[in-house]
């Protein structure tokens, strides 16, 4: 039997905008699926659709992303599929290209934001084509085969580097420690305490660093970049499956210590099948070859890590050093913190989910994690530097009001915006949205949060727990739920504030955001997706997201 037709996508992109007809298309499926069918959503002029660019839609963007706006780079939004991005890139520059491979985050793990890591590679001032953390091997496969064309484009000679990208192999001169992933500084660990009462599903920790002797100073709003290390069972059984003596040297150090803090060991790159492939031969040198494409012969390459690899393919006996050539390197972690230097600028504090999940029987550890959840001791010194926010702070005047909407760790810098105001005694008032699965188990920081409210610190706290009924409620319910109060505020000049997972919380929040504005502000559902993106491009709305 035949398919019913499928309705059009409603045309919300006039054909005077600057976008080719597979854009045009992309941007109406978006707009269709954002707008809500109740919104009697209309065609956007020129000038609103060229505001409601997708990158115009990331409140996380920094200079560079919004400098990409103005010369063009609609795909700047760390929400887009990597096909989509590389789409909407299509015919660009080939150092545009380069930018949509990036996570679209601006993290700084990589020592870059995403624009200027695309420049240095387009530059040649970086050859790592593997920094990008949340990108992963998606990222790398795309800057690989990106770097080939590179033999074709304009030297580094022909074009004017911008002046903040430097080799990122040392820190520059005139940095001071502290402020770079190339240049860490040691804090020490004070303590750790479980912020999940007994019977949650969840293991997140309140986490406090001591900044004595490191010459740090932090702004509310920064991240901490952290140095993990392996864990130590891990690195053994890696050892065990390559059958290689602890103290092979390599590069003056002994295997096991470039195991543990040198090399990352999830997930297994490309390289390392690539490798394999040289060793094997018949069916397993196919199947490691397509692994080393990006393919998936038997289904399971997303659940492949370092040793799962090996044992994927046993019997392999790599030369170790060729095998540390093949791995990536082990990158920083970034953290929103979550203390206020006004309240003790000798500490610093970060909120850290705890991942571990099981695959095929073996316990799998999040590095970072579970590094500081539990392989860290009281008083143990880490690597750790400041990556400072690019837009991502409080008002400059403290009489502003603000909405901070962060469910689970996305509470982490609205602590510190609390403990911040709190300290500075700042008159504007304070409204926090938090979620999480339930509430006797899962309220983080509640005495805190009951002692600002009871202060009047904070003006109102709005919370929705998902577990705790039939029906689950977020947090994008619960403005629903007040939005009528939520447009007052914004209408009085309140700036808005996420923090959390982008891909489904931070969408959500932006879209039942607009419905808000349509209903309660009186406007066209397209009028509302306008003022949102107006708010974005004032700084009244900014995300911390990931």
């Amino acid at each position: 039997m035949n398919a019913p037709p499928r309705a059009p996508i409603p045309s919300f992109i006039p054909e005077t905008a600057p976008f080719s007809p597979e854009q045009r298309a992309w941007l109406n499926g978006l707009f269709a699926g954002l707008m809500s069918p109740e919104g009697g959503a209309t065609a956007l002029s020129a000038d609103q659709a060229a505001m409601l660019l997708p990158g115009a839609l990331n409140g996380g963007m920094g200079e560079a992303a919004a400098d990409g706006l103005d010369d063009g780079a609609p795909w700047h939004d760390q929400t887009f599929p990597m096909a989509d991005r590389m789409k909407l890139a299509e015919g660009r520059p080939l150092r545009r290209r380069l930018m949509a491979a990036m996570a679209q985050q601006d993290c700084g793990q990589c020592g870059y934001n995403c624009h200027d890591y695309a420049e240095a590679i387009f530059l040649k001032k970086e050859e790592k084509l593997n920094l990008c953390v949340p990108g992963g091997k998606e990222t790398a496969r795309m800057l690989k085969t990106l770097h080939a064309e590179l033999g074709s484009a304009p030297p580094a000679s022909a074009v004017v580097a911008p002046a903040e990208i430097s080799a990122p192999d040392t820190a520059p001169a005139h940095e001071a420690p502290g402020y770079s992933r190339y240049n860490p500084v040691e804090a020490t660990l004070l303590s750790r305490t479980r912020l999940n009462k007994p019977g949650s599903e969840k293991e997140t920790w309140h986490i406090d660093f001591d900044l004595a002797g490191t010459d740090l100073d932090y702004t509310v709003g920064d991240c901490l970049g952290i140095y993990p290390v392996n864990d130590s069972a891990l690195v053994d059984a890696v050892m065990t499956a390559l059958a290689a003596p602890p103290d092979f040297p390599i590069g003056g150090r002994p295997l096991r210590s470039v195991l543990r803090d040198g090399v990352s060991l999830a997930p297994a790159p490309d390289m390392l099948f690539q490798l394999i492939s040289y060793l094997t031969g018949g069916e397993r040198r196919q199947k490691a070859k397509a692994l080393a494409a990006g393919q998936d012969p038997d289904g399971d390459a997303n659940t492949l890590d370092v040793l799962a690899a090996l044992e994927k393919f046993p019997g392999i006996r790599p030369d170790p050093e060729a095998f540390i050539e093949a791995l990536d390197p082990l990158q920083p972690r970034l953290y929103s913190i979550s203390s206020s230097p006004k309240v003790d600028a000798g500490r610093v504090a970060l909120t850290v989910d705890t991942v571990r999940y099981r695959v095929d029987g073996r316990m799998r550890l999040g590095v970072a994690s579970t590094f500081l959840a539990g392989r860290l001791s009281p008083g143990d010194k880490i690597r750790v530097y400041v990556q400072k926010a690019q837009h991502f702070s409080l008002p400059a005047d403290s009489s502003i009001p603000i909405i901070m909407i962060g469910p689970g760790t996305g509470i982490a810098p609205f602590r510190a915006f609390l403990h911040e105001r709190m300290a500075t005694k700042a008159k504007g008032r304070n409204w926090l949205f938090f979620g999480h699965q339930r509430r006797d188990f899962d309220f983080f920081y509640e005495d805190e949060l009951t002692g600002m409210k009871a202060a009047r610190v904070l003006t109102r706290l709005t919370l929705a727990w998902s577990r705790d009924a039939e029906h689950k409620i977020y947090v994008q319910d619960r403005m629903r739920e007040v939005g009528r109060d939520l447009w007052a505020w914004l209408a009085e000049g309140a700036y808005v504030y996420v923090c959390g997972d982008a891909k489904r919380m931070a969408k959500d929040v932006e879209r039942a955001l607009v419905d808000i504005v349509a209903t309660y502000g009186m406007r066209s559902a397209n009028d509302a997706v306008a003022f949102v993106a107006d708010l974005k491009k004032s700084g009244r709305y900014q995300q911390d997201v990931y």
